[in-house]
């Protein structure tokens, strides 16, 4: 697909992969909705793009087509959704205090294999509509996962089991959308410069840094927004769960 002209909307746009994304697809030529769930962080990405934004919680159905509508009305229908919202929640299973809580199980699989799900659908229901494109292309869908879906760490289980879902919902998605020509391919992130990792003392991101085998650094936002530039620029990857990872195989701890 030549993303020039064409409407995409990415969520968790606000920062990380998403803002990297977001900065991309416009300069490409895109006009870029950018959905997060804190309207600030949309808006302030958004103004340096030259884009729309609009906030939602990306597991709510009808807030999220709300939002989308709104993006709709200023950039027409999309042709790219990238999905890139999500959240890392870590705990044991059975920690000091007995059981983990069930609740926190819940909210990391309803924001990242419910929320992708919830605008997978709502964004592939209106591509089916488009007049398609060069080899029928109507649309194109990029999902998030991660390593932690084939490696998942200790204390990962809630985060590995919502990535792991989102992998596995590649296959499916792309063999049923095939026929109106809208592809879906996941991108399985390793070690990134994300606010999530952000957040952690500097000496445990030197020693995640290192971890990596080549290059021996975390990954770059914009190295993923250029992986979702290829995707969209190859037609024949679809149905496909691509690591970007610098060759890393997570430890158990």
């Amino acid at each position: 697909m030549l993303l020039q002209g064409q409407a995409a909307v990415v969520t968790g746009g606000g920062s990380g992969l998403g803002a990297a994304t977001a900065a991309l697809l416009a300069a490409s030529g895109c006009r870029v909705g950018v959905l997060d769930i804190s309207r600030d962080a949309a808006t302030a990405t958004a103004a340096r793009i030259g884009g729309a934004a609009a906030a939602c919680d990306v597991a709510d159905a009808q807030a999220a087509e709300a939002a989308l509508e709104e993006l709709r009305a200023a950039n027409g229908i999309e042709r790219v959704l990238v999905n890139c919202a999500g959240i890392g929640t870590a705990g044991r299973i059975v920690g000091r205090d007995g059981p983990s809580p069930l609740e926190a199980f819940e909210r990391v699989i309803r924001v990242n294999l419910i929320g992708t799900f919830n605008l997978l659908r709502l964004a592939a229901a209106a591509m089916c509509a488009l007049d398609p494109l060069e080899d029928g292309e109507r649309g194109l869908i990029v999902n998030t996962a991660s390593i932690a879906a084939f490696e998942g760490q200790v204390g990962q289980a809630a985060y590995a089991a919502s990535k792991g879902g989102v992998a596995s919902l590649t296959l499916p998605a792309a063999r049923e959308l095939a026929r109106f020509g809208v592809r879906v391919v996941t991108i399985a992130p390793g070690l990134f410069e994300t606010p999530m990792v952000a957040g952690l003392p500097v000496e445990v991101q030197q020693s995640l840094a290192a971890s990596v085998p080549y290059p021996p650094r975390l990954g770059r936002p914009e190295e993923y927004a250029t992986l979702v530039a290829h995707i969209a620029a190859n037609r024949f990857l679809n149905g496909e769960i691509i690591r970007l990872d610098g060759a890393l195989r997570m430890a158990p701890r």
